[in-house]
């Protein structure tokens, strides 16, 4: 298996993704990825994958992005034989944390992080996942926690991108993307 995708693999991992027209409001696709999860081949696949191209990065750690970002992620991380860090929503976590706010289409939300969830180490080689990227609001915000904690942000892995809302451009300028799906 390759470190990138060809068409047809993709199209297998995509036709494991539902469509839901019209939801959350009128006019949006939603991708449902409950049938990715619920397909053991799809999903083993898609894990296969990513291990085999995450496994020569010599990552320390991966950090998912809450709250899907926790499914793939924690899976990577185990099969990696890595640590896996939660980056929640605010006020989630207990203990100490660093927060980054980020704009939604109406008003702000942010995401936080432990102060010492890379247990301290300076350059911890760190990859950070979620299932889709959008307009890019809250993948930014994650990049930025984990920079802030001193850590390589190595990579921003996503399952899908939504190409036209220019997210992984906005992400991109903080570390690399690879998304396995571009929408």
């Amino acid at each position: 298996m390759s470190k990138v995708l060809n068409e047809d693999e993709k199209q297998y991992l995509l036709d494991s993704i539902r469509d839901v027209v019209d939801f959350p409001k009128p006019g949006i696709v939603f991708k449902d990825i409950t049938t990715l999860l619920n397909n053991k081949e799809a999903f083993a696949f898609l894990m296969n994958h990513l291990e085999e191209r995450y496994k020569s990065y010599h990552l320390e750690y991966v950090a998912g992005i809450d709250s899907r970002g926790f499914i793939f992620g924690a899976a990577l991380a185990d099969r990696l034989g890595i640590g896996f860090v939660p980056i929640r929503k605010r006020g989630k976590l207990p203990g100490t944390t660093i927060c980054e706010k980020y704009e939604l289409e109406y008003g702000f939300d942010e995401v936080e992080i432990h102060i010492d969830a890379f247990n301290n180490k300076v350059g911890a080689k760190v990859l950070l996942i979620d299932d889709l990227i959008a307009t890019g609001g809250t993948a930014v915000a994650s990049s930025k926690l984990v920079v802030d904690t001193k850590a390589h942000l190595v990579e921003v892995c996503f399952l899908m991108s939504l190409e036209f809302l220019n997210g992984t451009k906005r992400v991109g300028k903080v570390a690399p993307v690879y998304s396995v799906l571009e929408i």
